[in-house]
């Protein structure tokens, strides 16, 4: 039997980077990767769609040069498939960097699963070591309609040689809007079919409409309320919408449902529990109902983002970190952002609260690069002065929210916020006032 003090099984965000943390500490670890390095997030997910979002966006900027009095002589010549090389080529050069993180890890190249004793078998080779970290990821979850096998993942569109002339996207989450906003850049008729009153189910209401809002002056269709019954050969979507039924037709479709997690085998035998859901239990440790045994990111459900499961790494680690304050971001054009409660959760659970509000339509830097569309909601909690939650529908959304959660993680008050000086002419501008305007 090999052991170690620490085995990973994984070798995503959370996996790679918990790995690499523990064995930067003099620890020996092992990780067990069955696919390439990275994970999702890397190979299949977060890296590969940013660069197709910075082909769209560079697009979308060609096509309107004239206004920044740049000539374009002829037509914009999109091409999906030199994009979808570059991106092949940034996904190459970052698993070479997760390679060298690793470099004083023991990597396994084989499928891990648990005995009944609570080692690890791999390969025809029992492993054992006193802390084991699961983190094994996710995958897309399977569209539950007649003819559901006829639409393709995110993983598959990702492979696509070219881009079809027409796609039905079902689901408007974060994937789903994503490349949405992608594939319009390219020229692509879409249509997003959303089961939610709302698109991007998570987010604060008021920027979810104005994205949608957006995206549709982008020429994309968005149904929501939408329930799909079939998917007919020939790429025919029924669906029904306020007790009506229709159809679309499209050239491709792609199922952006959510995501399922991806277990271990011999979970139940070793005593490690898993939710009604299909999660693996873990409490605020990160620890299985298993002593020794964690589990991290997508697989326990708690929040399935990259960051998380990093955080979530060094938790498992012995780490102070705080886990209620994580932000998250839609790269759509124009993007997304969130952290901490959304409105309606504050009504909820009982908060008084004061809503600030800024557009980015008064913003000297925005107006200037000409992204004037969005909004920036923050709000403050009356009675403490501190900010519960800071959304953002506009340019470098993704970027401008690290404030407000730095914010908040650290009980930094709404006042010594708006007090701050901050620069100008920038975006983050936006932000001051929608603060000073929550107070």
């Amino acid at each position: 039997m090999t052991t170690a003090d620490l085995i990973v099984l994984g070798a995503g965000p959370g996996g790679y980077t918990t790995a690499a943390r523990a064995a930067a500490g003099g620890a020996a670890v092992i990780l067990f990767e069955p696919g390439e390095l990275g994970g999702t997030c890397l190979n299949r997910g977060c890296i590969p769609t940013k660069a197709l979002c910075r082909s769209a966006e560079v697009a979308v900027t060609v096509a309107s040069a004239s206004r920044f009095g740049v000539s374009v002589e002829g037509p914009v010549a999109l091409s999906w498939p030199v994009a979808s090389a570059r991106k092949d080529e940034v996904v190459a050069t970052l698993r070479e960097g997760v390679a060298t993180l690793l470099r004083n890890v023991t990597v396994v190249r084989e499928r891990a699963s648990f005995t009944p004793s609570g080692t690890i078998m791999a390969g025809g080779e029992e492993y054992s070591a006193p802390k084991i970290v699961i983190a094994t990821g996710s995958r897309p979850a399977p569209l539950r309609a007649e003819g559901a096998d006829l639409a393709v993942s995110s993983d598959e569109l990702l492979s696509l040689p070219d881009v079809p002339e027409s796609v039905a996207i079902v689901g408007g989450g974060v994937i789903g809007m994503e490349f949405a906003s992608i594939l319009a850049a390219f020229g692509v008729k879409v249509t997003v079919l959303e089961y939610c009153p709302e698109i991007l189910p998570p987010f604060d209401a008021e920027i979810a409409k104005r994205l949608r809002m957006a995206m549709k002056r982008r020429g994309v269709n968005i149904v929501t309320g939408a329930s799909v019954t079939a998917i007919r050969p020939g790429f025919a979507v029924d669906y029904e919408a306020k007790g009506k039924k229709a159809t679309v037709e499209a050239a491709l479709v792609l199922s952006a449902v959510g995501r399922r997690p991806v277990l271990p085998d011999g979970l139940e035998e070793a005593g490690i529990k898993v939710t009604p859901r299909g999660y693996i239990k873990v409490d605020d440790n990160m620890l299985t109902t298993r002593p020794g045994v964690h589990a991290i990111g997508d697989v326990n459900g708690r929040c399935m983002l990259a960051h998380a499961a990093e955080a979530q790494g060094a938790v498992a680690l012995g780490e102070d970190i705080d886990l209620s304050v994580i932000p998250s971001a839609v790269f759509t054009m124009p993007e997304c952002a969130m952290v901490g409660l959304t409105e309606k959760e504050c009504q909820d659970l009982g908060y008084n609260i004061k809503v600030g509000k800024a557009t980015f339509r008064s913003n000297g830097k925005a107006l200037a690069i000409d992204e004037p569309d969005g909004l920036v909601k923050v709000i403050t909690d009356t009675t403490t002065g501190r900010m519960l939650g800071c959304h953002i529908c506009g340019p470098h959304a993704a970027d401008l929210i690290q404030e407000a959660a730095l914010a908040i993680a650290a009980g930094i008050p709404s006042a010594g916020v708006a007090l701050t000086v901050h620069g100008h002419p920038t975006l983050s501008e936006t932000l001051l006032q929608a603060v000073a305007a929550s107070l």
